[in-house]
């Protein structure tokens, strides 16, 4: 930006290959910085609370109006602004629009855009092409909680869900736990779950992966378990999985839809959030019952304390772990639950990480917004 002229650099998906955006180490460490910013308050989020997910827009059951949106499964746009202080310094909001149906188009279920902004004028720095940095921030939250929280020796992984997430949150794993030999495949679809094998041997050849017959057997004698499907709303069609099932000393990633057994969940597991003032705002915005339509681990916590059968304080906090203000694991034996919900600051993070990449390798296109408003 000189004087009143604005220009912008857009970045397609190419150009945010180039910029590093499936680079999961430097991913990760980003996503530790973040944590950093969060531990001392240095964000805010959207809301009243400053702790917003995001708005949502989503559709009726039916309408009178033959052109209106109706509702399905993952059907929904979401706008998630944010401000990142500490190393990042920074305004943006990533906007999306999922359908499932949008896999009959050959199109990914969600398709996103984020913008990053001027913190004092608005004024966009930067127009980004967004569906793999949103994958990789995603996937990277579930490896650094297994930096902390999974066994160090940890040796097989199972995958309930052989989607996107889950693509990103194995590299994600095997840098946190190079230590893993092997892993595990659960899917309700023979061919998504063919074609994560397949991407997986050719990306990671040094270790086992393979099909197994359901998610039972995907859970079992795993060291760390993720869970991340698409489902529609109601736990009756959310993945169960059963504490039997968990190897002692098991990390549970859950970034999805998912339903556990209450009395696990209270007394024999340790809870893990990537931000409990995320559920905190979940809460005020959903109220409670809520996991019936909201399937994520940190929902499910909050309909327990609106019963009164879970206290806030029996979650613990992972940018707590992160800055070294509460303990890692504790032992080899205990199972630790770590419910993931996505936070928009994750987004910037990563973002103005890949812009100021772009910047410096000459990377994007320049876009004229104008040469001066022709209202001011």
């Amino acid at each position: 930006m000189t004087g009143q002229r604005i220009d912008f650099l857009y970045l397609n998906e190419a150009d945010m290959i180039a910029a590093g955006v499936t680079d999961m180490a430097a991913c990760m460490d980003a996503m530790k910085k973040m944590f950093a910013a969060m531990g001392v308050g240095d964000y805010v989020m959207g809301g009243a609370s400053r702790n917003s997910h995001g708005l949502i827009l989503d559709f009726p059951e039916e309408s009178p109006f033959p052109n209106m949106p109706l509702a399905g499964t993952d059907r929904r746009f979401l706008a998630m602004p944010a401000y990142l202080g500490g190393d990042f310094d920074s305004v943006g909001v990533k906007w999306y629009g999922s359908n499932v149906a949008n896999r009959r188009k050959g199109l990914p279920r969600s398709i996103h855009l984020f913008t990053l902004t001027d913190k004092e004028t608005g004024a966009p720095l930067a127009v980004m092409s967004a569906n793999l940095l949103s994958a990789y921030r995603t996937g990277a939250i579930p490896g650094v909680g297994a930096s902390y929280l999974a066994r160090p020796d940890s040796r097989v992984i199972g995958i309930v869900g052989p989607g996107v997430m889950n693509t990103t949150a194995l590299e994600s794993f095997l840098l946190a736990r190079p230590s893993i030999e092997r892993v595990k495949i659960a899917g309700r679809s023979a061919d998504s779950a063919k074609l994560f094998r397949d991407r997986a041997r050719a990306k990671h050849p040094a270790v086992t992966i393979e099909i197994v017959s359901g998610i039972e057997e995907a859970v079992r004698e795993s060291d760390i378990v993720s869970v991340a499907t698409s489902s529609p709303a109601g736990s009756v069609n959310y993945p169960f999985i059963d504490e039997k099932w968990l190897a002692p000393g098991a990390l549970l990633a859950a970034p999805a839809t998912i339903n556990l057994d209450p009395d696990f969940v209270l007394n024999r597991a340790r809870n893990v959030a990537d931000s409990s003032k995320l559920y905190e705002t979940y809460a005020e915005e959903f109220g409670a019952p809520a996991h019936e339509a909201v399937g994520i681990l940190g929902v499910f916590w909050n309909d327990l304390i609106a019963a009164g059968r879970m206290d806030r304080a029996m979650i613990g906090d992972l940018g707590s772990i992160i800055a070294g203000r509460a303990p890692g694991r504790i032992s080899d034996d205990e199972i630790i639950l770590l419910g993931i919900g996505g936070m928009p600051v994750e987004d910037v993070a990563w973002a103005t990480t890949l812009y100021r990449n772009a910047v410096q390798r000459g990377i994007g296109t320049t876009l004229n917004l104008w040469d001066e408003p022709a209202l001011a």
